[in-house]
């Protein structure tokens, strides 16, 4: 009987699949991560269009210390026509900045974990959830530069990411 057990447990840690966790980076100077981040890839969602192709998220700080968030979706250029758009509050969940909560409409928030950063120039920031469901690559410029876009998506493959399901922007092509 006791043979048994210990085959099945074996078959379980082999066959078994825990979810997969990703680490945050170890600080964020919100102020310095405030402003427009213009959307470069990300994985599908249920709650983002597929047909939305170009967008901005921008933060800003309220009076009350919590960030301002609101993700724009654009027509056909940025500044243009306005396919839609969405308002949420974000605040950090941990002393680092790294981890913050982000909630569109009460009672439900989400993780937003903020896994890799350009931490001289706030120049890229790769945004992702504990559980590796989400993920988003920004930057500060609508297209980003070759070189780093590479280096992201190497580190996105180390860490576990299926690449393959990004949704790039059409400038980025």
């Amino acid at each position: 009987m006791i043979k048994y057990l210990i085959l099945f447990s074996l078959c379980l840690c082999t066959f078994s699949k825990t979810n997969p966790t990703i680490q945050t980076i170890d600080y964020v100077d919100l102020n310095k991560y405030l402003g427009r981040w213009y959307e470069i890839a990300r994985y599908p969602t249920r709650f983002q269009s597929n047909n939305c192709r170009l967008v901005t998220a921008e933060y800003s700080l309220l009076e009350n210390g919590r960030i301002k968030v609101v993700n724009t979706c654009w027509h056909s250029q940025f500044d243009g026509e306005i396919q839609s758009r969405a308002n949420a509050k974000a605040w950090p969940s941990d002393d680092t900045n790294s981890k913050l909560k982000v909630r569109f409409f009460w009672p439900f928030t989400g993780d937003y974990w903020i896994v890799k950063l350009d931490k001289e120039n706030y120049y890229y920031s790769v945004v992702s959830d504990p559980q590796m469901k989400y993920l988003w690559v920004l930057c500060r410029e609508p297209k980003m530069e070759s070189s780093v876009f590479d280096t992201i998506i190497s580190f996105l493959d180390e860490k576990g990411f299926n690449t393959d399901k990004l949704i790039i922007s059409p400038l980025h092509k």
